[in-house]
């Protein structure tokens, strides 16, 4: 199954992976609510899934689907090179992270390997995650919990507290006390701010 929100992009993945022996598309979603239903309703043997979804992101259509069924296989095929962003879809339950920059050949070899148990993770990736542990940089999104990670990008996005509460199914006070945490542990002070962060961390597309 296919979930990205750009039809464009989704009937390009159809095209690359329909021509591989043994794959056949089941099904697409371009949003991660759709995603949870569509994977339910289909029962994929992998999920494609990108992070930058409109709504909830990916992360959150990740963790949902493991938590519905915790051996799904889904493998990320994204846009954002973050070591930070990386490890949290890997920690909510992604069994491979590629980025769009890569190769297509690593696309495929990743869904191959998610049917066999094998986790995969683009040679871009994993530099980025290997300097930042041998420099002991970090932009402090890996300080934030998953939740914390999911309510800043819709923030960023300019969605009001009611409507995250709304999408994410949490209440009113946990928006607004998460809102407060999220300043506090990155050090900002406005939302102004928290965009630009969630902008330099590779949260949200620059265009």
């Amino acid at each position: 199954m296919i979930v990205d929100d750009h039809p464009v992009v989704r009937e390009g993945y159809r095209r690359l992976i329909d021509l591989q022996p043994g794959l056949r598309i089941v099904g697409e979603a371009e949003d991660a609510r759709t995603a949870y239903s569509q994977f339910r309703a289909l029962e994929p043997d992998v999920v494609v899934m990108d992070l930058t979804l409109a709504g909830a992101s990916g992360i959150e259509a990740i963790r949902h689907i493991r938590q519905y069924d915790d051996a799904a296989r889904i493998v990320v095929f994204t846009m954002h090179l973050s070591a930070a962003f990386a490890l949290k879809s890997i920690r909510a339950g992604a069994t491979s992270y590629i980025t769009k920059s890569s190769d297509p050949k690593l696309l495929i070899d990743a869904i191959f390997g998610a049917l066999h148990g094998r986790r995969s993770i683009s040679p871009d990736v994993m530099e980025a995650i290997a300097h930042d542990r041998v420099s002991g940089a970090g932009t402090g999104l890996a300080d934030l919990t998953p939740r914390q990670t999911e309510i800043l990008c819709l923030i960023a996005r300019g969605w009001l507290p009611n409507r995250i509460a709304e999408e994410l199914s949490i209440s009113l006070k946990t928006v607004r006390n998460n809102h407060y945490q999220i300043k506090t542990i990155l050090g900002l002070e406005t939302d102004a701010q928290l965009v630009w962060f969630a902008l330099q961390s590779g949260l949200l597309p620059e265009a």
